[in-house]
């Protein structure tokens, strides 16, 4: 059974095309394989709390105090959704060219040292090592311009997609895909081809990445 970890980080609700193309990902994926194990961390409503200077001090400790458990006891909780999921969906729009903060605040309580990375100077230049190893992420965002590829109108202009790839390293990717809707703000023919792309994308990376149920194995 797959285990999928649905992280939404959206302000909005209905009018949510990021959120939308969760629900295509994860409808088309039971349509593949209909017993998954599915966990939904919405930080889109409930933004985890940022780090502190206390909380820093928490993670660094050798051996914590009880009120150093305590302050990290959501990041714990956040960190054990990820290491038990196979697939992590993280549905997302851009804020100001990158990711909104609820998102950020998630990932700074998960990316954590000693319990997703590693840190040793005998590395040299990259003393950082990931913990977690062979998880897929999927990036399913919506953009309100467009045209952010090489030599495109926007290029250079999108600091969402490449900080979660960079970032998703310590959850433990292995894989990292990404769909988008673009055009948003101009609500046009563009944008209408743009979202079904996307919808017509999010089908064919789930027929890819699922597993298929046993009656279509037979």
């Amino acid at each position: 059974m797959t285990r999928i970890l649905r992280v939404d980080a959206s302000a909005r609700t209905g009018r949510s095309l990021s959120r939308k193309l969760g629900d295509q990902f994860i409808d088309a994926w039971i349509a593949h394989e209909p017993e998954i194990d599915v966990t939904v961390r919405d930080v889109g409503r409930s933004p985890p709390p940022i780090i502190t200077e206390a909380w820093i001090a928490a993670v660094f400790s050798a051996e914590m105090t009880a009120q150093q458990r305590e302050l990290t006891g959501i990041s714990d909780g956040l960190i054990a959704e990820v290491e038990a999921a196979d697939v992590i969906v993280i549905t997302t729009p851009m804020y100001n060219y990158g990711m909104p903060a609820a998102l950020k605040a998630w990932f700074d309580q998960v990316v954590r040292v000693n319990k997703t990375f590693t840190f040793d100077l005998a590395r040299g230049d990259r003393p950082l090592e990931p913990v977690l190893l062979g998880k897929t992420v999927v990036a399913l965002t919506s953009w309100g311009e467009f045209g952010f590829g090489s030599g495109e109108l926007n290029e250079g202009g999108d600091h969402l997609v490449p900080h979660l790839r960079s970032v998703s390293r310590y959850l433990g990717m292995s894989e990292f895909h990404h769909v988008g809707v673009e055009y948003q703000e101009f609500a046009d023919h563009r944008h209408e081809a743009s979202k079904a792309t996307a919808s017509r994308s999010v089908r064919d990376l789930v027929a890819r990445l699922a597993r298929p149920a046993a009656s279509q194995v037979a």
